[in-house]
């Protein structure tokens, strides 16, 4: 995955260095059509067709070693009832609308998502890394 979003470089600071705490969120997956960056401004989510984000839990997370954290289940989207674009981005936010975005990255191969198809990142591919 790309990098952290700004809010959670900050929020991570501020936990580690005991300026307030951090509670972890439930982390949801959102899909975009462009690049979110680090701020979160440049996020393109689809919109209408039964898009929605999708929440993961801890059962979805493996054990973090060496400075990184790997999905061990699939992340499978809602079936598109229309044209949802063409994917390019993933993002993670702590919440199923709105919400902060806590990283971001490019896709391995962009996706165009039409009605009847599902987009699914299957185990193992998704990867949050610390450097």
């Amino acid at each position: 995955m790309g990098s952290f979003g700004d809010y959670l470089e900050n929020k991570v600071l501020d936990h580690v260095t005991g300026n307030s705490s951090y509670s972890a969120p439930t982390v949801y997956v959102a899909a975009s059509t462009a690049d979110p960056t680090d701020d979160g401004s440049g996020a393109a989510e689809p919109s209408g067709n039964s898009y929605a984000r999708v929440a993961t839990s801890a059962a979805t997370w493996g054990d973090a070693a060496s400075g990184s954290i790997t999905t061990v289940t699939d992340i499978e989207f809602p079936e598109a009832t229309g044209s949802w674009g063409t994917i390019t981005h993933i993002a993670l936010y702590d919440a199923s609308t709105n919400g902060n975005m806590l990283a971001h990255g490019a896709l391995a191969a962009s996706q165009a998502v039409s009605s009847g198809e599902v987009l699914r990142i299957t185990a193992g591919n998704l990867t949050l890394t610390l450097s």
